[in-house]
């Protein structure tokens, strides 16, 4: 479909219409089917971007959402992994994040986050908590940004978005969740790296999902051993598939071969307590079990807690005596988005990542994407 441009008056930004009109999967709220919206049309503020939608993956959160576990303001886009090709671009153009002016027909990835680039939180370096933030998937429609989430035929890209160009020949399945679990994987990794370098280190990993196998393949490559805990059988196959030295399954008896500590003590050698330990499974006991893993000196990075849950008793004490670290990592900064794309492009064909995408969804079945979610991941294609 080629979008038409219709030039208003500079003050009103460009009207760029859309024939066959674009289609947006809106969620009403709990309890309720999405429903298709046409928008024959957006106006592209200067900086803006337009992009049709090749292919989105349903992510976690889309879940936990319709599923009522956290809140969000409906209607809404969900959907906030995927790749696309730029149709249309508002006055003056746009950049990506390496400087690059974005042409018509390329191929890009975008972060989650809009940040405004001017407030505290952006001046201190964390664009992903800026005091304005709007986020892709998460934000109530609205007038003049209809197209707001992955969930549609295409995306309307706010000016300030990072933006990464993509290779065209890397399978569209690899790249979808660049904007989501590669992208904050590379956070988590570089908030662990600050405390304990990777090289070399004996990591845990609890969690071998999208998130935890990720983690599992950029860890290696970066010189570290990885450990994976994991309940379900076919995921502990898979973290094997992407590097991990050993596999553990949570909840084995004391003492069974397939236990944690068993599994330490054979991949650890002479050091079987790992220095960095990654949550990435959002399941309080993983949160537990990680704490009482790590090494003296050693880090504990939480990622996947992010939605309410119980609280977790931590003895001041023993993060005095044993020098711990625990830090929280939610969503990245664009840095982390290059680094992202930057790794899918050169081990894409190393690890099974194309593989971790399973069945595809018709667009106006992403009702039933979500239903299906487990593992591998889903996709929704327009």
């Amino acid at each position: 479909m080629t979008p038409r441009v219709v030039e208003p008056p500079a003050r009103l930004g460009m009207g760029v219409s859309v024939y066959p009109s674009a289609t947006a999967m809106v969620w009403p709220g709990e309890g309720h089917a999405h429903e298709a919206v046409a928008v024959p049309g957006v106006r592209l503020a200067p900086g803006d971007v337009l992009v049709e939608v090749e292919l989105a993956t349903v992510c976690g959160s889309d879940v936990h959402t319709v599923l009522g576990h956290r809140q969000a303001q409906a209607p809404l886009v969900l959907g906030h992994e995927q790749v696309g090709r730029v149709v249309a671009l508002g006055r003056g153009g746009a950049k990506t994040t390496d400087g690059h002016r974005v042409s018509l027909g390329e191929r890009v990835v975008w972060s989650v986050a809009v940040p405004c680039g001017r407030c505290a939180r952006c001046r201190r370096g964390l664009p992903q908590k800026c005091a304005g933030l709007q986020k892709y998937g998460h934000e109530r429609m609205r007038r003049g940004w209809e197209l707001s989430g992955g969930f549609a035929t295409h995306t309307h890209i706010l000016d300030g978005t990072p933006l990464v160009r993509v290779p065209d020949d890397i399978p569209a399945e690899v790249l979808a969740p660049a904007s989501c679990s590669t992208a904050t994987v590379a956070a988590a990794l570089e908030a662990a790296s600050v405390i304990v370098p990777l090289e070399g280190a004996l990591v845990l990993v609890a969690g071998a999902g999208m998130l935890g196998l990720t983690a599992t393949a950029m860890a290696t490559e970066a010189g570290a051993r990885v450990v994976v805990s994991e309940p379900l059988p076919e995921r502990r196959e898979a973290a094997l598939a992407f590097g991990a030295i050993g596999v553990a399954d949570p909840r084995a008896a004391a003492g069974s071969p397939s236990g944690l500590a068993s599994v330490l003590a054979k991949a650890g050698g002479r050091a079987p307590a790992p220095t960095i330990a990654l949550e990435l499974s959002g399941n309080p006991s993983a949160v537990r079990s990680l704490l009482a893993a790590v090494d003296v000196g050693g880090v504990l990075v939480l990622v996947g807690s992010v939605c309410p849950g119980p609280e977790l008793g931590i003895v001041p004490e023993q993060l005095v005596r044993r020098l711990l670290t625990i830090r929280g990592v939610h969503n990245y900064a664009p840095r982390h988005l290059e680094q992202a794309v930057r790794f899918l492009a050169e081990t894409w064909q190393r690890y099974p990542f194309a593989e971790q995408v399973g069945e595809t969804f018709p667009l106006a079945e992403v009702d039933r994407a979500l239903a299906a979610t487990t593992h591998p991941r889903v996709a929704v294609r327009p």
